[in-house]
């Protein structure tokens, strides 16, 4: 994990995955803190870019999760519309995207314009603005609580899968529907 590099160039105690999932939250910064960062020394702004910058090194070197193309191919045959909205920096997002070959697989791709990963309430907003899609006919599918506040915030039905940042009892404890992986999805729609 790229964030165990940044807690041992500190001296600081690495973390395990599972650790991760379960301290793992927005805004990106208390994650830091739960991780024992107070940034009176040294900002978050320094210790932000240092991860991303190793983040970075390593975005290509993971695939997709299982069934992803299978499952937007489906969802195109049967009309549904898909955007992505997420905390990533917006030119990264896009590159990364493109990489997979996704990039006219969706409507909208809607990505942060800095990489501190405060909040995606205010893109979820506009975008559901500039959609003009009816809250009761739009799911927000995602991996986080932030995502759930984010579903709430905009008015729509939320879905959360586990195997991501957060544990499976984090997503529970929002009370959205929580599935196993994105083929469940299509069950959904």
């Amino acid at each position: 994990m790229v964030i165990n590099k940044t807690l041992a160039k500190r001296a600081m105690p690495t973390i395990s995955h599972a650790h991760y999932q379960k301290i793992f939250g927005f805004p990106v910064i208390d994650y830091y803190r739960r991780l024992g960062f107070d940034f009176v020394d040294e900002s978050f702004e320094v210790v932000g870019t240092e991860f991303i910058d190793g983040y970075e090194k390593h975005k290509f070197d993971v695939g997709l999760h299982a069934g992803v193309e299978e499952i937007l191919l489906k969802l195109s045959s049967l009309r549904v519309s898909h955007s992505i909205l997420s905390a990533y920096k917006q030119n990264t997002l896009d590159e990364l995207v493109a990489h997979f070959g996704l990039t006219h697989r969706f409507l909208k791709i809607v990505g942060l314009n800095n990489h501190y990963a405060h909040s995606k309430v205010d893109n979820a907003i506009q975008l559901m603005s500039e959609l003009e899609y009816d809250p009761s006919e739009t799911l927000f599918v995602g991996d986080t609580e932030h995502d759930f506040e984010v579903a709430e915030a905009i008015g729509v039905n939320c879905v959360l899968i586990p195997g991501g940042h957060q544990t499976r009892e984090a997503l529970e404890s929002t009370g959205a529907q929580v599935i196993n992986n994105l083929v469940e999805l299509l069950n959904l729609v």
